[in-house]
């Protein structure tokens, strides 16, 4: 018995991406380079599987591979659509909406300048302005996942960026089909251009009017039935068949008509659900995708046109780098901040693709020249720690350069202090650091009538603090100035609540200088930094994971019937064997 092309295709397509998979992730890179190596391997460029029987070779079936990837791009967007959240993009709208737009636009600028410099034609040009104008969402959130920083100033100011960059790809797929009708005429395109907006106003009212009533109730109801395979099927059905729908309707991809679908159906309760049960389905699909992506690509590139994927790297990191510092700063976000901010978003990753891919089908786009894009999008990825470190140390410099705190600058933050009741404070708290942590403890301690002063090192969030009427200090807590104009001579305990170790350390050694009575509480993320603070002096480290987890256990040991005090009591001694855990670690290691 034979198997067809397309169980094959599928088949061989998965284990290698799970190969390729698994090598990235040991390696610490973005699961995408495996799948896109897998690609590779499995491309008409190089020796791999043939996925037709009837046919001597290796090599996949690019054409199935790619109508299959169709899908997962389309379930993709149907995620972001459930997703898509204005919140994010309201909380740092001052700085992402203005700042991602003149980015997206100078690098657009820059990449087409790239693009004619290589001789590529005007379509290819704005193409690959636009690609590198868009930075990885997978690749940008795990960076930030792994330093810690999603909760943090830096993290809301990139998912925020990343909202607005959605929207642009989302009206750059309404518009390169249009672009693609080859008209020069600047009036007729204008035309073309109004007239396919106005189409998709006028469907996107009407799918909103009949599909906020209509995808919730059918949905709602076959949750109600109870049949757990059915909501999935109907998520999917959903999904696809309102994609499939309008792509045939306006002529619109099948991805932008699922981003609608998506849309529509987050604004009902069952959003949540709906997207646990498609994220499976659209995880296979999604690594169809980035296969085929890697199967367009041809590894001689690299030797024969080298040059080519140098440049289109270097506007990549200078658009994606240096444009992101320069506005950020300009927006007045503290340079060591811009520093991270920029590194994290200088790279491009699968939206760049998905753009390339659509421009390919439409022949904006040659497939060598996605190849060169892939190429540089490729080291982009791989040199993203590298680019973060050194876009960072360059904050850094600067941070020294424009925060040094001269005696004008010393009498400028005495003078602040005064004017906000700093200098009378005596047996008050000072909570440093003004994120969602220490917003709470300002709260608990506003409740209870007690006196703080704030420090914070971001000036939006600084001035709305003092807005709303606290006493907040404006720099950065690390400064021995700045600490001081919190009075810690005078104060009882000083909380810590910065999501960076290394600012943590210092500003407990500040505190401790000014006040060696000082109580201090910390928050940490791992087992080694609630160490470092505990035997420098720190009188409460507070590791979040292990406070859920308490929070939790005394939570259902009362829900098994037992006393609010016996649970409690298990609880501190659960505490209590924590400490001498680490305790006992630390003599084994003298």
């Amino acid at each position: 018995m034979t198997h067809g092309t397309f169980i094959a295709t599928v088949v061989i397509s998965l284990v290698f991406a799970y190969m390729g998979g698994l090598i990235a992730r040991l390696l610490r890179l973005p699961n995408m380079i495996g799948y896109l190596a897998a690609g590779v391997l499995l491309g008409p460029h190089t020796p791999g599987f043939n996925a037709d029987p009837h046919t001597s070779g290796f090599n996949a079936d690019q054409a199935l591979t790619a109508e299959l990837a169709e899908i997962g791009v389309a379930l993709l967007m149907f995620k972001i659509g459930l997703h898509f959240s204005f919140r994010d993009l309201i909380t740092v709208w001052h700085i992402a909406v203005p700042g991602a737009l003149a980015q997206i636009s100078v690098s657009t600028l820059i990449g087409t300048a790239a693009g004619c410099l290589l001789g590529w034609s005007s379509p290819a040009c704005f193409v690959l302005g636009l690609a590198i104008a868009i930075s990885s969402t997978a690749v940008a959130t795990r960076a930030l996942e792994d330093r810690q920083l999603l909760s943090a100033d830096v993290g809301r100011v990139v998912l925020g960026w990343l909202v607005v960059q959605d929207l642009v790809v989302i009206a750059a797929m309404i518009l390169l089909p249009v672009i693609a009708h080859g008209t020069s005429d600047p009036v007729t395109l204008g035309w073309l251009v109004a007239k396919t907006l106005l189409m998709l106003g006028v469907f996107s009212a009407i799918l909103f009017v009949i599909g906020q009533w209509l995808l919730p109730t059918l949905l709602g109801f076959t949750a109600r039935i109870g049949s757990h395979e059915l909501f999935t099927l109907g998520v999917v059905v959903m999904a696809l068949g309102v994609a499939f729908g309008l792509s045939k309707a306006l002529g619109m991809s099948l991805a932008l008509g699922a981003f609608f679908a998506g849309l529509v159906l987050g604004e009902s309760d069952l959003s949540h659900q709906a997207a646990a049960e498609s994220l499976p389905i659209q995880n296979i699909f999604t690594v169809l995708f980035f296969i085929s992506v890697g199967m367009m690509f041809d590894p001689s590139l690299i030797l024969s046109d080298s040059l080519d994927i140098v440049t289109i790297l270097v506007a990549i990191i200078f658009s994606g780098g240096m444009i992101f510092f320069g506005l950020t700063f300009l927006f007045r976000v503290r340079p060591k901040s811009a520093g991270v901010t920029a590194g994290i978003l200088a790279q491009v990753g699968e939206f760049s693709f998905i753009l390339t891919t659509l421009a390919v089908s439409l022949s904006l786009m040659t497939q060598k020249q996605q190849g060169l894009l892939l190429a540089a999008a490729i080291m982009s990825i791989l040199l993203h720690s590298l680019t973060i470190a050194g876009f960072r140390s360059l904050g850094s410099s600067l941070d020294k350069h424009f925060f040094t705190f001269s005696k004008r600058r010393i009498a400028v933050l005495k003078a602040r202090a005064h004017a906000a009741g700093l200098t009378a404070l005596r047996d008050h708290a000072i909570i440093v650091g003004y994120g969602r942590v220490g917003r709470l403890v300002a709260s608990a301690l506003r409740h209870a009538n007690q006196p703080f002063a704030v420090i914070e090192g971001e000036w939006q969030t600084a001035k709305s603090g003092g807005e709303d009427g606290d006493r907040v200090v404006f720099g950065d807590a690390t400064q021995r100035a700045v600490l001081r104009a919190a009075r810690p001579a005078h104060a009882r305990v000083v909380v810590v609540a910065l999501p960076d170790a290394f600012q943590t350390r210092r500003v407990i050694e500040l505190a401790q200088q000014a006040n060696p009575a000082i109580c201090i509480v910390a928050r940490a993320h791992s087992d080694e930094e609630y160490q470092y603070l505990m035997d420098h002096g720190a009188g409460l480290v507070i590791m979040g994971e292990r406070e859920i987890a308490l929070g939790m256990s005394d939570h259902v040991l009362q829900k098994m019937e037992m006393s609010a005090a016996d649970a409690q009591t298990i609880i501190d001694e659960l505490r209590q064997q924590t400490a001498e855990t680490h305790e006992s670690k630390k003599l084994a290691e003298t």
